[in-house]
C-alpha cells in the first residue's frame, strides 16, 4: 500500500529533511510568538513609563502559568496521538484530541474564573503595590480574565495539528495571532492611538488570540476528510487508557511550567523591593533572554512527532540520528547568542527603553541570564525527548531537580550573597547542574533503545 505524505515524513525522509520540515516552522511560530512578547514591551517602553512596562513584567507569571494547561492537554495528548499515529491506531487519535480539546476549553474557564474571583490576592502575591497595581490589573484584565481560554485554545490547537506533522500549518495560526498582535500594539497603547497603555497591549493580545483559534478551527472542517484530529463532542470520553496517557505525560510537563511561575514570582518579589525600575530591567531582560530560549524550546517541540512515531514503530537508530542533529544544531546557535549577549547587553536593553538606570540594571541582568543559554538547549532538547516517548515521570523529576532543589534556592542564596544582581544567575546554576544529568539520562535511553532492536532483530 502506497504511503500518505505523513507517513513518508516520519518513515522516509532524511533526517535533515525530516527535522527541517518540521522544526523549522515550529522554532518560528515560537520565535514570533516571543517577537510579540516583546511588542508589548517594545511599545509599552516607547511610554517611557517605567511602572507601565513593571505592571506588564509583574503580570508575566500568570500568562506563563497558562502553560500548565497547554501543556497538561496540548503535550499530553499531542505525545499520545503522534504515538497512535506510529501504531496506526487513528481511532485513539481521534478519541485524545477530542479529550486534549475539551480538557483545555474547560479548564481555561476555571483559569479565568479563579483568577477574577481572586484577583486582590493575586495581584499582591504577584508583587503589585499601590505604584504598578492599576498598570497590572489592566494588563490582566485583558490577558487573563477575558483572554484566558482563547490563548489556551490557540496552543494546544497547534500542539495537536503539529502531532501530524502538519508544522506548517500549526505555524501559521500562532503567527497569524502573533501578527495581528503587533500591528494592534502600537494603535491600543500609545498616545496618538487609544493610549491603553499597558492596558491596550493587553486588548491586542486578547483581540490576536480570538483570531488564531478562528484560523484553527476554520482549517480543522476545511481539512475534516484528511486528518485524524476530531473536536466532536462525539469522540470525547472519559475512557481511562486515554486519560492517563495524556495524564502521564501531560500532568508531569504541567507542574513543570507551574514550578516555572513560582520561580517567577519569587524573583519578581526579590526585584520589586529595588523599585519599578528595577523591575522594568527584569521584566525587558527576561523577554529578550526568552527570544533564544523559545527558538531552542521550538525545536525540541517540532522533532517530539518525529521521535514519538519512531520510538512507538521501533525505529530507534531514525530517532536517535534525528536528535543528535538537532542537538547540534541548537547548542551551536544558543552558544553564539550567549557571546553576542554577554558582550553587548547595553545595546540590547536600549532598544526597549531610553531610561538610563534601567540600561544600568538591564545589562548586568542580561549577561547573568545569557550564560544559561547552551545548558537550556540540553534541558530542553531532553524534556522534549521524555515527553515524546511517554517517560513522563522523568520530565517531572527534571522539573522538580530544576526548580525546586536548584534554582529556587539559588535565587535565595544569591540574592543575598549579591543582592538583586545574584538573581540573574540562579537559572546559570541550575541549568549547568541539570545539563549533566540530561547528558546522562539521554545515554541511558538511547542505551535501552540498542537493546530492544537487538533484541527484535534476534527474534526475527
Amino acid at each position: 500500500m502506497e504511503k500518505t505524505q505523513k507517513e513518508q515524513l516520519f518513515e522516509d525522509y532524511p533526517i535533515p529533511k525530516a527535522v527541517a520540515s518540521l522544526a523549522i516552522p515550529t522554532v518560528l511560530s515560537s520565535l514570533v510568538m516571543v517577537l510579540y512578547n516583546l511588542a508589548d514591551t517594545y511599545f509599552v517602553g516607547m511610554l517611557n513609563n517605567p511602572v507601565e512596562n513593571a505592571g506588564v513584567a509583574l503580570a508575566a507569571p500568570v500568562l506563563l502559568a497558562f502553560n500548565a494547561v497547554n501543556n497538561l492537554f496540548g503535550v499530553g495528548s499531542s505525545s499520545l496521538m503522534s504515538r497512535s499515529l506510529g501504531c496506526k491506531d487513528y481511532e485513539t487519535v481521534r478519541r485524545s484530541s477530542a479529550f486534549g480539546f475539551y480538557g483545555a476549553l474547560f479548564f481555561g474557564v476555571i483559569f479565568s474564573l479563579l483568577c477574577t474571583v481572586f484577583k486582590g490576592p493575586l495581584l499582591s502575591l504577584l508583587g503589585a503595590d499601590s505604584v504598578t497595581l492599576d498598570a497590572t490589573n489592566g494588563y490582566m484584565f485583558w490577558t487573563v480574565t477575558l483572554g484566558a481560554a482563547p490563548a489556551i485554545l490557540n496552543v494546544v490547537l497547534a500542539y495537536m495539528v503539529r502531532s501530524e506533522g502538519a508544522s506548517l500549518h500549526a505555524s501559521i495560526g500562532t503567527m497569524s495571532g502573533c501578527f495581528l498582535n503587533m500591528i494592534l500594539d502600537p494603535i491600543f497603547i500609545l498616545p496618538w492611538g487609544l493610549n491603553m497603555g499597558a492596558a491596550g497591549a493587553g486588548c491586542a493580545t486578547f483581540l490576536s488570540n480570538c483570531v488564531a483559534c478562528a484560523y484553527f478551527f476554520i482549517l480543522l472542517a476545511a481539512r475534516r476528510k484528511s486528518t485524524f484530529i476530531s473536536i466532536s463532542p462525539r469522540k470525547f470520553s472519559l475512557e481511562k487508557r486515554i486519560v492517563l496517557s495524556v495524564f502521564a505525560v501531560g500532568i508531569p510537563a504541567a507542574i513543570q511550567n507551574l514550578l516555572n511561575v513560582t520561580g517567577m514570582t519569587i524573583l519578581n518579589n526579590f526585584t520589586a523591593s529595588y523599585g519599578a525600575n528595577s523591575i522594568a530591567a527584569m521584566g525587558i531582560t527576561q523577554k529578550v533572554n526568552m527570544v533564544p530560549m523559545q527558538m531552542a524550546m521550538g525545536l525540541s517541540q517540532g522533532i517530539m512527532p518525529l521521535v514519538s512515531y519512531n520510538y512507538a514503530s521501533g525505529n530507534g537508530k531514525r530517532m536517535k540520528n534525528a536528535i543528535k542533529f538537532s542537538m547540534k544544531i541548537s547548542l551551536t546557535f544558543l552558544i553564539v547568542v550567549t557571546v553576542l549577549f554577554f558582550i553587548f547587553p547595553g545595546t540590547v536593553v536600549r532598544l526597549f527603553i531610553a531610561d538610563a538606570d534601567v540600561i544600568a540594571y538591564g545589562e548586568r541582568f542580561l549577561r547573568g541570564f545569557s550564560l544559561a543559554l547552551p545548558f537550556l538547549s540540553v534541558d530542553f532538547m531532553a524534556v522534549g525527548i521524555f515527553q515524546a516517548v511517554g517517560m513522563g515521570k522523568h520530565a517531572l523529576v527534571f522539573a522538580l531537580l530544576r526548580k525546586l532543589a536548584l534554582e529556587i534556592p539559588a535565587l535565595f542564596i544569591l540574592n543575598f550573597l549579591f543582592p538583586l544582581y545574584g538573581l540573574a544567575y540562579a537559572q546559570f546554576t541550575a541549568e549547568l547542574i541539570l545539563a549533566t544529568v540530561a547528558v546522562y539520562q539521554l545515554k541511558k535511553l538511547f542505551e535501552r533503545l540498542k537493546k530492544r532492536e537487538g533484541s527484535v532483530q534476534t527474534a526475527e
